[in-house]
């Protein structure tokens, strides 16, 4: 038993140099990644996006299963913000939101096999919401660089809106008018590039967020529905993709730009 225990000990002080020189080595090793000052602390940022798309559809055919499309259909969406420093690189600001989508049909024909068809012929959707957002970003520069950096975004969002479905003609005519409640905790990477001394573009995509949309309806005046969903979604929407400028001023007077030139 003495001899296991000074073996032990022995080894214990053999050892001892290797594991504090380790432990010093740990301690010394730096990856060198320094995350200096992208935009300072008390500038303002005012900027938005806008979107607007429009297809029209005379007798096209889709996948052999849907034919005689005739339609149009448009989209429409924009989105200020504006937001203040109160850190190095760390943002707070407001955003505002309005989206507005029209649906109009004029008859199209679904075949799916020649026991199953039908076909839809005069209907109408209209669909449009407001919102609003407080969100929190910290810019991540990369390297020393002044001009490009990543960014992610933490935002909260609630909204609301109307919608009407109209579809028929004469006595089969009916219609359905919605009330839109739309809240939203997401998460929004993306990355900026000037491409002047205050003007920047902004790139970013919608990844983690959880979500709750609540719609209210009235069918012809007289029946009544509801439709919940809730729940949390972690993907790369690319078809949630923002593109937007950004403009970057002063602590001392919004309408005048920062002064300091940006280097590479």
């Amino acid at each position: 038993m003495n001899l296991l225990r000074k073996a032990a000990l022995v080894s214990a002080v053999l050892l001892l140099p290797a594991i504090v020189s380790g432990q010093q080595e740990r301690e010394k090793f730096d990856r060198g990644i320094e995350n200096s000052v992208f935009v300072p602390k008390g500038q303002w940022i005012m900027g938005g996006s806008f979107s607007y798309g429009e297809n029209t559809a005379d007798n096209y055919e889709l996948f052999s299963v849907i034919d005689d499309i005739r339609g149009t259909n448009y989209s429409f969406k924009v989105s200020p913000y504006i937001g203040y420093f109160i850190k190095d690189n760390l943002c707070i600001g407001a955003r505002f939101g309005y989206t507005r989508s029209m649906i109009k049909l004029n008859s199209t024909s679904i075949n799916i096999s020649d026991d199953l068809n039908f076909s839809i012929e005069n209907f109408y959707n209209l669909r449009h919401v407001y919102s609003g957002s407080a969100f929190m970003r910290n810019y991540i520069s990369f390297g020393k660089s002044k001009t490009f950096a990543f960014f992610n975004e933490v935002r909260l969002t609630a909204g609301g809106g109307q919608g009407k479905q109209i579809s028929g003609t004469g006595d089969n005519l009916t219609g359905t008018y919605q009330d839109i409640l739309e809240m939203e905790l997401g998460i929004i990477p993306g990355f900026t590039v000037f491409i002047a001394n205050e003007v920047a573009v902004e790139a970013s995509v919608n990844v983690l967020g959880f979500s709750y949309k609540k719609y209210s309806q009235t069918r012809d005046r007289i029946y009544e529905g509801s439709f919940e969903h809730s729940g949390v979604d972690f993907k790369v929407d690319i078809f949630s993709i923002n593109i937007g400028v950004s403009f970057y001023f002063d602590r001392l007077n919004l309408m005048r730009p920062f002064n300091k030139k940006r280097e590479r």
